[in-house]
């Protein structure tokens, strides 16, 4: 219920999304520790083009009517932008493209979560002081919201920001507390349901919805709702939002089933996991569900609790069945900042990402760029611009790499039949007029150049070179003439039709005699 006011929808669709795709996805997936429903990070990005295919009204005064209508058109934008992004991955799935999972690194996935918790945290700020605020949507989003938050904070109700500043005093230190000693208690303390059920039931007995104004659930239908087909005709308009929401839920479910595979020694199919997203967002986009992947807290819950197969997520959708069928009444008088409050400590993980960065800094400068360029383009951009702009700073460092590599000079060492670098060691033999080349990196149209001018450093043949070849052994060695050139290319991964022509040797030498 909680994610769902980040969705723009009525609580009940959160509870939806929370037992479908887990069914499904218990089915399906290879992921045993995974648990899958509703994510931050795809829940904001949902609200925002659910915010901008069906806006608030200007006016903003409506009947009872008039919001049924539009909360029904805000779930069918919702389930259209699920329906699409299901579509799209079982599309990923038959053309086999699972493999793409590898060229989201981990810098990037984390930057992307640490960036949108950031996006979470601000887009709750209006409903845990009380004032209701249009949601700001596009680039510079978050600014905007933080300078019409700082604007409207005279108006803030005392009653909301009471029940929020409580709510956090309880649930971020129970959440501390589980982390901290999460091996000596048996179960997790459940600090969100206690949480819940005082607010419940310190709003219907001080009757804080009449007195004061809070926002509370309202009723929650029972049952479930009745299976309906999206609107096909939204989706060419729900492209450009259903691609990086299919994006984000492959990274962070491939991600994050890769992490807990490797932990507990077992093995995940990335193409199966298309599968089993696709359809699980494809299927529960016809009971009004929105958008859904992978989980960060609750997969950590999960395995914490001591979950081992895909089987424990059907326990959590009995939880959700008995709400859904029975126990719905009883969050009528639920105030909605508790469920703001609960979207923000559910961000804590996401948050403390940045303390691993010190490590980080030290084991790679440039994964630390590219935490750094993401977490930016997040947090300044929007989520999927940000995704965006990290994947593509990511494969430019890799180019960037291979632009770098050094030719290196190869001496025998002695009593051997090995060569080695020399300038690794000045007790390498090096024979008079032979010189030995080894490159250690792709050869392609994006590095022939620099081949040609390392080879012609290395031999002497470049603009200045005057015949004299240079040397990586002593400084003071002299420098024999060059008479014989050995190229060893065993070092070179792959070599497109540029680079084949620069292997050509007998056309490079006759180019550039050494003898």
């Amino acid at each position: 219920m909680a994610f769902a006011l980040l969705t723009a929808v009525p609580p009940v669709i959160g509870l939806y999304t929370s037992f479908f795709p887990v069914l499904i996805y218990t089915l399906l997936g290879t992921g045993r520790h995974l648990s899958t429903g509703t994510f931050a990070v795809l829940s904001l990005m949902t609200g925002s083009a659910v915010e901008r295919l069906v806006p608030e009204p200007l006016s903003g005064n409506l009947s009872g009517i008039e919001r049924e209508q539009l909360d029904a058109q805000r779930v069918g934008a919702a389930a259209a932008v699920a329906f699409g992004s299901g579509a799209l991955m079982l599309g990923m799935f038959a053309l086999q493209l699972g493999v793409l999972a590898t060229f989201l690194s981990e810098p990037v996935v984390k930057a992307l979560t640490s960036g949108a918790a950031l996006h979470v945290l601000v887009s709750q700020l209006p409903s845990l002081l009380g004032v209701p605020l249009p949601r700001q949507i596009g680039c510079f989003a978050l600014f905007k919201t933080l300078a019409a938050v700082l604007t409207a904070l005279p108006r803030s109700s005392p009653a909301e920001l009471t029940i929020s500043a409580l709510s956090l005093a309880l649930l971020v230190p129970v959440k501390e507390l589980n982390v901290r000693f999460r091996d000596r208690l048996p179960t997790p303390i459940p600090g969100e349901i206690a949480m819940v059920l005082l607010a419940s039931v310190l709003c219907f007995t001080s009757s804080l919805d009449t007195r004061y104004n809070v926002q509370i659930v309202g009723l929650l239908p029972g049952g479930f709702p009745q299976p309906l087909l999206p609107s096909l005709a939204e989706l060419p308009r729900l492209l450009a939002d259903s691609l990086p929401m299919a994006l984000v839920t492959f990274a962070v479910s491939a991600s994050l089933a890769s992490i807990y595979a490797d932990k507990y020694g077992y093995t995940v199919d990335s193409n199966q996991e298309l599968l089993a997203h696709g359809v699980s967002n494809l299927v529960s986009s016809l009971f009004s569900c929105f958008p859904n992947s992978a989980t960060l807290a609750t997969t950590s819950l999960l395995v914490d609790a001591g979950g081992n197969t895909q089987l424990a997520g059907l326990f959590s959708c009995l939880v959700v069945l008995s709400v859904l069928l029975w126990l719905g009444p009883l969050f009528y008088y639920l105030p909605k900042a508790v469920l703001a409050c609960i979207n923000i400590s559910s961000m804590r993980q996401m948050f403390f990402q940045m303390r691993e960065l010190p490590q980080l800094w030290r084991t790679s400068r440039v994964d630390f760029a590219v935490w750094a360029v993401t977490w930016v383009a997040v947090v300044t951009l929007s989520v999927d611009l940000g995704l965006a702009v990290g994947v593509l700073f990511s494969l430019m460092t890799v180019v960037c790499r291979t632009q770098r590599v050094q030719c290196l000079a190869l001496g025998l060492a002695e009593g051997t039949e090995l060569y080695r670098p020399l300038r690794e060691s000045h007790k390498l033999l090096q024979v008079p007029g032979l010189c030995i080349l080894s490159y250690p990196a792709p050869l392609y149209f994006g590095t022939r150049g620099q081949f040609r001018r390392i080879l012609d450093w290395h031999l002497g043949l470049g603009e200045g070179g005057k015949g004299a070849p240079k040397t990586d052994g002593p400084p003071g060695a002299a420098a024999e003439p060059v008479r014989v050139a050995v190229l060893d290319c065993s070092g070179v991964t792959f070599a497109d039709a540029a680079g084949a022509r620069e292997e050509e040797a007998p056309l490079w030498f006759h180019e550039h005699p050494l003898m």
